[in-house]
């Protein structure tokens, strides 16, 4: 039985390809439409949110002008670097929220500009310090790292972060802008209908896979220099490492995101008590992974190895693991193969004056 054709007149053929091609402008004006209009949603949820909470502590009586002790007035900015497990990480802190009795604030940057204006850093600044009602917080976005100290703040916040093997983590976010993940399956994401896997990419030389798409850990901890977004400068990396060391309180790993974890709960355990039991044994609701990711290949890997970029971020992503692995060592003591937090380790003698 053979195939029933349907010929067209060329101008009707002309006219069906003009008639699509509106409609599928008219569809993605619609759908960008919706976006915006939750964008516009969620913000007004969120305004609502903390005019209950502001509320809900005038109720129980004034505190602007009390004095919050010290694990009270304890604020923690988690600076996440997009898929590094931030999300799985994040969820955690919103699990425990409310046993623990801290407050979790999302940072939602305009289109997820890690670099905020100046005015922003300035209003930034003064809600993490001034905002009583919020403390003790818990503060995660997409930003890169912002010095308080600039700011003439008396009490800096502290900073945590994860960061994960740079060709890991551009190979997950290339898949998670074509796939998503299982976290909202549903959602449309920016590069949907792009079937092209990364090695096809990398062969081709396309911009999603290009080395310079590797240069984001670096300026994530560098900061909101100018420097620092300069892809492949030394300066940048160097500033970097000094934020590292100095301004963050720990900065783990994606590949041994448990020890972090359990490294927070021993240091800080008003806000992550119990997080090494949930992440353990929890349903692993907390846990998130890309969809259809297909590792690369060596001759990939080995392509990507070649820039000098892949270079500078492989050796930032090098020293933080070392300062991770030194932490814990002087932390933890291994037997039977686990791992266990090591008990206080000074005490105090010889104390003078004597008392009577």
């Amino acid at each position: 039985m053979g195939l029933l054709r349907i010929m067209m007149p060329p101008k009707l053929q002309l006219l069906a390809v003009v008639v699509f091609a509106v409609a599928m402008l008219f569809l993605e004006n619609q759908i960008q439409k919706l976006e915006e209009s939750r964008s516009k949603l969620e913000r007004a949820i969120a305004r609502h949110e903390v005019r209950e909470i502001e509320q809900r502590h005038t109720l129980d009586g004034p505190r602007q002008d009390t004095v919050l002790d010290e694990e009270e007035d304890m604020v923690i900015i988690y600076n996440r670097v997009p898929k590094t497990a931030s999300t799985s990480f994040t969820n955690i802190a919103y699990d425990l929220c409310a046993k623990n009795k801290y407050h979790v604030l999302h940072i939602n940057t305009t289109k997820n500009n890690p670099v905020m204006s100046l005015q922003d850093q300035v209003r930034f600044v003064k809600n993490i310090t001034s905002w009583k009602e919020m403390k003790p917080g818990f503060y995660h976005g997409h930003v890169s790292y912002l010095d308080f100290a600039k700011f003439g703040v008396k009490k800096k916040p502290i900073y945590i972060n994860v960061i994960r093997d740079p060709i890991e983590r551009l190979v997950s976010y290339y898949y998670f802008l074509r796939f998503g993940d299982d976290y909202r399956p549903g959602l449309r994401r920016r590069k949907q209908g792009d079937k092209k896997t990364f090695d096809e990419c990398v062969a081709e030389g396309g911009s999603d896979c290009a080395p310079e798409k590797l240069w984001l850990q670096i300026p994530f901890f560098c900061g909101h220099s100018s420097e620092c977004w300069n892809v492949g400068s030394r300066w940048a990396m160097d500033q970097a490492k000094y934020n590292l060391v100095n301004e963050y309180f720990l900065v783990g790993v994606t590949e041994e995101l448990e020890d972090f974890v359990m490294l927070l709960e021993a240091a800080l355990p008003r806000f992550f008590r119990g997080a090494t039991e949930l992440y353990r044994t929890g349903k692993k609701s907390h846990l998130r992974k890309t969809t259809e990711k297909k590792l690369p290949t060596k001759q990939t890997i080995a392509k990507l190895q070649q820039s000098d970029i892949w270079k500078m971020e492989n050796e930032f992503y090098e020293f933080a693991l070392e300062q991770f692995q030194f932490i814990r060592a002087h932390a933890v003591r291994e037997k039977d193969g686990d791992l266990y937090i090591l008990t206080q380790n000074f005490f105090y003698e010889k104390i003078y004056p004597k008392s009577n």
